[in-house]
């Protein structure tokens, strides 16, 4: 059984994220990140290109980033990022039974750069934790202190501003932030309306991820998976699997 504990819950609730722990193996890691620089070589220019399309993305090309888009359709390895009991217990915690994925999408943030603002990913602040999008991130490397590891505000999702409205500069260093180290394998849940954003990788290797970001059932996704769902993967999912995607 993969549920959260009340501790879990309890955490997930009061700080806004919540460690899941090592969630994939070394050879599963092996197999994703293998999987990734295949359809990098493949995709070239166009890699990414779901989310430049997606008029639900509001800065859809960074360049301090590699990005790949809609792996729901690019293979057999990803059907766990959305799937995976634990982390749909993490993310009912925050959004409740009805919910669907939003996006499944890769980031690595460059040597050098990958530095973001900090930012939530809903519009506005929230009333009564009536909570909108939840996000979990698999970490495909060590994240380390100095190698462009997220960020996150601990219980900023509780809070009545926005961290555009609040901040002289959301790209500096906010005093409460506390930066996500793990590694590799692990699995983080966090409250979309939490405050976070990347940091700057300092260090001359890619830092590699997987987000995994789901929205309530009634918000529209990032990646309109009626579009581009192909007939392979319909049929390789199974029902509780186009139930989470919503087709």
């Amino acid at each position: 059984m993969y549920m959260l504990t009340k501790n879990e819950i309890d955490f997930l609730d009061t700080y806004g994220y919540l460690n899941l722990g090592q969630l994939l193996s070394d050879d599963q890691v092996n197999q994703v990140n293998n999987r990734i620089a295949e359809l990098i070589e493949s995709e070239g220019e166009k890699a990414g290109a779901e989310l430049v399309e997606s008029k639900y993305i509001r800065h859809p090309k960074e360049e301090g980033a590699d990005r790949l888009a809609d792996l729901v359709n690019k293979g057999e390895v990803f059907d766990m990022f959305y799937t995976h009991p634990r982390v749909l217990a993490g993310i009912e915690a925050v959004l409740g039974q009805q919910y669907k994925l939003s996006s499944l999408n890769y980031r690595a943030a460059k040597p050098g750069q990958g530095l973001q603002k900090l930012h939530v990913d809903w519009k506005n602040t929230v009333v009564n934790e009536m909570y909108q999008v939840c996000n979990s991130i698999w970490l495909l490397d060590d994240f380390t202190e100095n190698n462009g590891a997220t960020r996150i505000v601990p219980s900023s999702h509780k809070w009545s501003e926005l961290p555009d409205e609040a901040l002289i500069n959301p790209l500096d260093k906010h005093p409460k932030e506390i930066k996500i180290i793990a590694p590799a394998g692990s699995v983080f849940i966090f409250n979309s309306h939490v405050w976070h954003g990347g940091t700057m990788n300092e260090t001359s290797k890619i830092r590699r991820s997987i987000h995994s970001y789901f929205c309530s059932k009634e918000q529209p996704q990032q990646i309109d998976q009626k579009k581009y769902i192909t007939e392979e993967t319909l049929l390789r999912i199974g029902e509780k699997g186009r139930a989470i995607l919503d087709v």
